[in-house]
């Protein structure tokens, strides 16, 4: 008896060990210190940094930690812009700057490393470093900051670049490479510093060619209208930015054989369409859009019919052919929940090459009822008709309504339940929408205002929204 209770007391104690045993020697590893989060720091240059009467072509930056450069072709900015860029190396704590540019007299040099210059281990950028030597017996000093802005959409747009010419011929900017250049930050701010004095056209540039030259009227592009004078005027220009509509290609006739080739090919299909309807429900605010594969060169309305569900004829509508010859609309004043037939007959629509619609078709639709939609009351502070307001309702990046602003209360009936942006525009020729500029013509593009919030309109709802308006239209200097 005593030999069994002596086991199991061993087997109880073995068992305590190996359960708790190991809990108690479990190793845990050291949390370690704070992350570093501080940018490098130069210790030394060669030659200094801000040194006057430079001669050579190789700069030596020396830092406390080891050093990388992350995409310096994008962020570099060399001032003046030269005609061959410098050679920039990082190795071990040192970044070495190799000058393959011919360098003016009496000239401030200055070398910004933009977000490129990076410690190795945390990748903590030391933001705008900048370098600075002059080849004369003084450092320039001039300032000039001011804004840029996206004219169509009211914000900023950090990849554009801003570019001072000394050069004041129009074709100037398209020709050659500006004698400064800076870039925006996420505000659309910019900033020269250490420029001559003197006078400057300015302009904006999305510089997708990496040229620096405003090179296709597609570009996005801005420029100032006066010449600003660096050292003397104490001004902040704001410049606004857009896309010129580009030139329409004019078609190639072709050889005879690739004409030959296209329409055999296009012979082997049919002209298709689509329409607007959604799961066939027509919007009551819209017409009804047969938006067709290929231009049309024939419309034939006397082969369409619409009418109601017993196929009785029904009137009072009009037929609207847009300029691309692709969507063909209906409009008819249309009233809730009323049932449609559309009937188009296989010969209606040709393209340029003959083809017509597989077969006869007829569309089966119904209108949406008015509670589908909500009402919107809109109601307009600091209203001065003379701007011509137009306020531009966008879902997501497309513009949902646009309405003119002539009276301080504005009642809608039916409006487009959803989420809007609404932007504020200036309308100035009064058209409803917004227009580009023209550098060629001298003329700036419209501005718009973003009112910076968003609005939900709500189905079978009263919904109303206030907007306070500007007290004038965005200015061309910042205070």
């Amino acid at each position: 008896m005593k030999r069994i209770l002596f086991f199991v007391a061993i087997v109880f104690c073995a068992y305590i060990f190996l359960v708790f045993m190991p809990g108690c020697a479990q190793i845990i590893p050291p949390t370690g210190g704070p992350r570093d989060s501080l940018p490098p720091v130069m210790l030394n240059a060669t030659p200094k940094d801000s040194t006057l009467h430079f001669k050579g072509n190789k700069i030596v930056l020396t830092f406390d930690e080891y050093i990388q450069l992350e995409r310096p072709e994008e962020q570099l900015v060399v001032s003046p812009v030269p005609k061959v860029s410098p050679l920039v190396e990082a190795k071990l704590k040192e970044v070495t700057i190799r000058i393959k540019d011919t360098l003016e007299e009496n000239t401030t040099y200055s070398i910004n490393f933009g977000k490129s210059l990076k410690d190795l281990n945390e990748g903590n950028p030391y933001k705008n470093f900048t370098y600075l030597f002059s080849t004369g017996d003084y450092l320039d000093s001039s300032i000039l900051s001011g804004k840029v802005i996206v004219a169509e959409t009211g914000k900023p747009d950090s990849t554009l670049i801003v570019m001072l010419h000394r050069n004041f011929d129009d074709s100037a900017v398209m020709k050659e490479r500006p004698r400064y250049f800076a870039r925006l930050d996420s505000s659309g701010q910019f900033r020269f510093s250490n420029i001559a004095p003197g006078r400057y056209n300015i302009f904006a540039l999305k510089d997708v060619s990496g040229q620096k030259m405003y090179m296709r009227n597609s570009d996005v592009f801005a420029f100032y209208d006066s010449i600003i004078t660096v050292g003397k005027d104490n001004i902040h220009p704001v410049l606004y930015a857009f896309a010129e509509a580009p030139e329409e290609k004019k078609s190639g006739a072709g050889s005879a054989s690739s004409g030959r080739k296209g329409s055999a090919a296009k012979k082997e299909k049919k002209l298709s369409y689509t329409t607007n309807l959604e799961s066939s429900q027509q919007d009551l605010l819209s017409n009804l859009e047969l938006r067709f594969s290929d231009s049309l060169v024939s419309f034939n309305e006397t082969l369409l019919h619409f009418t109601d569900t017993t196929f009785k004829p029904v009137g009072g509508y009009s037929i609207i052919r847009d300029t691309t010859g692709k969507i063909v609309s209906l409009k008819y004043p249309w009233k809730e929940e009323q049932e449609f037939r559309l009937v188009l007959e296989k010969e209606i629509a040709k393209d340029s090459s003959g083809v017509e619609l597989a077969k006869s078709d007829t569309l089966k639709f119904k209108t949406r009822a008015k509670t589908d939609y909500g009402t919107l009351k809109l109601r307009i502070r600091n209203l001065d008709t003379a701007q011509h307001i137009v306020l531009l309702f966008f879902s997501g990046d497309k513009i949902a309504e646009a309405i003119p602003v002539n009276i301080p209360q504005i009642n809608i009936p039916l409006f487009h339940t959803g989420d809007y942006e609404i932007r504020i525009l200036y309308d100035k020729n009064s058209n409803l929408k917004w227009d580009p500029g023209s550098y060629t013509q001298k003329k700036q593009p419209e501005k718009i205002v973003v009112d910076g919030k968003k609005y939900n309109i709500r189905a079978n709802w009263d919904n109303e929204i206030t907007i306070e308006l500007p007290k004038g239209p965005p200015p061309d200097i910042l205070p």
